[in-house]
Formats: structure tokens, sequence, C-alpha cells
């Protein structure tokens, strides 16, 4: 049973790297026009998050070298996104996208790692809390998306909603 657990857990992994690589085709666009357009930038900032605490949660938890070497792969993918987005965002939305990523990229998992570590006492318990706040965060990654709908609503325009990513968070989503 615990190799049909691993086989899983490394379809999963493949299906995780496709979801990190979905919004190629999108920065491609936004490096090509230089411009961020209407794109939103929470989704990716909500997925490093999300992403930087996974990897944090399998590295300290035993035996999940899976989720912290596919999340590893999604900070590296979901930096780099979030850095060519702060490139070439407007300058009125920069402020408020520089904000966003300072305050959900570096305050909130330094609040989280240190809060779990210092009120936790033993491993065990510091690993099943982060592990809850990885959860609630995968939560929100999988509804942030949906704010490019709200865009969508306002604009009237579907160009900015990335469906591969969508799908495939659907995709990933099923897989667990």
């Amino acid at each position: 049973m615990a190799e049909l657990s691993f086989y899983v857990g490394v379809i999963g992994n493949i299906i995780s790297v496709l979801v990190f690589l979905s919004p190629v085709e999108a920065f491609w666009k936004i490096v090509k026009r230089r411009s961020t357009e209407e794109y939103e930038c929470l989704p990716y900032i909500c997925t490093l998050l999300g992403s930087s605490l996974w990897t944090y949660y399998g590295i300290v938890t035993p035996g999940e070298y899976l989720v912290s070497t596919v999340n590893g792969f999604g900070v590296l993918a979901e930096s780099i996104y979030v850095l060519i987005f702060l490139f070439f965002v407007p300058k009125p939305r920069f402020l408020k996208t520089i904000t966003l990523v300072l305050a959900l990229n570096i305050l909130f998992p330094v609040i989280a790692i240190v809060g779990t570590r210092t009120a936790f006492g033993d491993a065990k318990t510091r690993s099943n809390s982060m592990g809850f706040i990885c959860a609630t965060l995968n939560i929100i990654m999988y509804g942030s998306p949906l704010s490019a709908i709200v865009s969508l609503s306002i604009f009237f325009s579907s160009n900015y909603i990335l469906i591969n990513y969508t799908r495939l968070l659907q995709t990933n989503d099923n897989s667990i």
C-alpha cells in the first residue's frame, strides 16, 4: 500500500508541476507586451505563499519529501512570475502589488513559522498545525483565480482568465 501511495504522490507532483508551469504563456505575453495589462497578480502571490509554507511543511515533517520538492519548484516558478509582474506592473498598481507581496510572502510565512515553532513544543503538533495552515491556504489558492472572474465581470473580457491554469488546478484538486 505504501508503494501505491508513493506512485499516486508522484502523479500528483507531475500534475502540480504542470499547474506551476501553466501561467508561462500569460507571462510570455506580459514580457512581450511589456505590460501586465489587466492581469491580476493575486493568484500567483497566493500560490507562492502556499508553496512556501508547503515546502517548509515537507522539510519539517518526516517522509514528506515529495511535498517539499514539488513545492520548492513551485516557489521558484511563482517567484519568477511575481518578479516579472512587479517589473511590468503599471506604476499606479505597483504599490498595492508590492504591499501584497511583502505581506503575504514575507510577513505571513515568518509569522506562521515562528508562531508554530514557539507555540507548540513537540514536532508532531507543529507539523500538524503547519499542515492545517497549508490546507487552509490551498483553499485560498484554488479560490484566487476567482479574482480574474471579477475582472471579467467588470471589463467584459475573457482575455485575462487563464483557462489552462484553472483547468489544471481543477485536475490537481481532483487527484488529491
